[in-house]
Formats: structure tokens, sequence, C-alpha cells
């Protein structure tokens, strides 16, 4: 099976925290344990980062996984700074921190540790079952500075999410996972990333009515963004998976993307000027009124306002 071809490099890193500067991702800081993933999402967006001692974007990002062995140290050094404003910290910006690794090395559950002794708030975003483990920790955190896990389901079946993210928990789990998190008392929102045009965009609807059943107060969602490296990785998914649905799913991209049928749109961009990204828009935002979940601008969980207490909804639409 699928383990038995992982292969595991133990690094030591040089710095737990990275900033983004890319105005398109709503976190300055995340923490990224690993590099790569053993999701094999076909439209990850951080393939092109795993280049890195002569791997390749394709098969390597999701089988030849680097663990940062020290990282729980560096964080801990970090966050002891006095320099250190306490701001958010999202795990993880590249690569999911559940990923079944985790399991033996525990660095997302040594790391978020030390947001909780250094009371940082944090965001978490996964598709991995394992986040119920440590529950207590996110209520931990929850209680001394704030805490909000977005877990990440962008097909509403079972049968289609295997054929694009195969080694994910499939979304009946995820499901699961909000639940259990909202019964834990613990701020869960759903994430609709990504939305691809053509192929998950009807399934909106059902996502978000299932999120909300299941607890979740707040939505967001991510549009798809092909980056040069990840491009051929996808549409060859898709032919395989969905092979009379492939024009039809790269012709709403190109349209989405606002009519450009060229290669510009597998610059890193994200797909979302055309009328058709519009509608989806106001189909995401309609949903979220009627179903009373806040939901947030692309890219990020909406933060609760100061003051609100977690489980009390709040409809107001200004984000």
């Amino acid at each position: 099976g699928p383990m038995a071809d992982l292969e595991v490099f133990e690094e030591r890193a040089k710095s737990a925290v990275s900033e983004n500067k890319s105005p398109d991702i709503g976190f300055r800081w995340s923490v990224n344990p690993y590099r790569g993933c053993f999701h094999a999402c076909a439209y990850c967006y951080a393939r092109p980062t795993h280049p890195y001692l002569g791997f390749g974007a394709g098969t390597d990002f999701d089988r030849k996984i680097v663990v940062k062995v020290n990282v729980v140290a560096l964080l801990r050094a970090r966050l002891s700074k006095k320099s250190w404003r306490r701001e958010r910290i999202a795990f993880s910006g590249n690569t999911d921190c559940y990923q079944p690794l985790e399991a033996q090395y525990r660095l997302t559950r040594g790391c978020l540790e030390a947001c909780a002794a250094f009371k940082t708030p944090v965001t978490v975003i996964t598709k991995g079952t394992l986040v119920r483990r440590d529950i207590d920790l996110l209520q931990e955190l929850q209680r001394v500075a704030d805490c909000q896990v977005s877990v990440s389901i962008p097909f509403a079946r079972d049968e289609d999410a295997r054929a694009i993210e195969p080694f994910a928990s499939p979304p009946s789990k995820r499901f699961e996972t909000l639940r259990v998190l909202a019964n834990a008392g613990l701020e869960a929102a759903v994430a609709v990333a990504p939305i691809i045009p053509g192929l998950n965009d009807a399934q909106i609807p059902e996502i978000l009515r299932r999120a909300a059943d299941a607890g979740a107060t707040s939505a967001f969602k991510v549009m798809l963004r092909l980056p040069l490296e990840t491009a051929p990785i996808f549409e060859a998914r898709l032919a395989e998976s969905f092979p009379f649905r492939r024009a039809k799913v790269m012709n709403a991209i190109a349209e989405a993307r606002g009519g450009r049928q060229n290669d510009s749109r597998f610059g890193s961009r994200m797909v979302g000027q055309g009328p058709r990204w519009q509608a989806t828009e106001r189909l995401f935002a309609t949903q979220c009124q009627r179903l009373g979940l806040r939901y947030g601008t692309d890219e990020r969980p909406p933060v609760r306002p100061e003051g609100e207490t977690a489980g009390s909804p709040q409809l107001s639409l200004g984000f």
C-alpha cells in the first residue's frame, strides 16, 4: 500500500515560523512541521514548494516527506522572545499538520503546547481525523488565547474525494470530526477548499448544510489555484477519474478566471474574476446567511469579534 512507498527525511530546520507576505493568504505567520503531504491531493498548491534535495512536485510531494524534528524547540525559542506579540499562528500554511506521520512524531501537538504556554492564538486547518487526539489542548488554547479549528471539506461524497484526495480521510469522517470538535465546545469552521469550478461548486449547499448540522459556526472558501507544477498533475488526475467531465471542468476553470483560455490560467493567481465565480460567491454567501454561519473572506475563517463568546453565532456579514 501507499504507506510502504513512504520515505521519511528528518531534518533540522533553521526556523519554525514562516512569515507570509502574499496578500491573498489570510495569515501572517504559519508553522509547517512537515514538508510534503501524504494526502496526495491532486490540486495542492504547495507542490511547487517541494523541489528540495532534487525532489519533484509530483509523487515525491506525497511520498518523500521531510520532518522538521527540531520544530518544537525552535517555536518555543521564538515565542519566548520579548519581541513576540502573540499574533495568531496558522497550522499549516503549506501541508496538513495532522497528516499520518504526526501520530508518531507529535510535532504539531508539541507546537500547540508551546502556543498554549505562551498564550498565542492559533488557527488549525486540516483534513485529518488525528486533530481529535488534541482536543484537550485545543480547549486549553481556546481558554488562554484563542483557537479556531477548520476542517477542509471540498467534496460532499467520499468517492469524489477519493479520486482527487486519495489518502485524506473521507468527507464522512471529516463531518464527524466537525461534530466531535463542536461537541467539545471548540469553535469549528468548515473550509470549502478548494472550489473547483465545474467539479464541486454545485456541492457547496450540501457541504455547508452538513457542516452546520454538525455544529460548525463559520465557513470560508478557497478558490482553486494551479501553479505551474501543479496544473499537469491535477489535469492528469481529472482525466483519469472524471474523463467525461475533464473538458467541462477545464473550461469552467478558464471561465471562472475571466475567460482566459491561455496558459495564464496556470499562473499562481487564484481563479476568480468571471461571472461564474461571482455566481459561486453569491451562492456561498446566501447559503451561509441561511444557515446562520459566519463567513470569512477567502482563505481565512472569520476571527471571533472581541468579547463574543464561542458558540454564539453572529449573523452579521461584515467581513
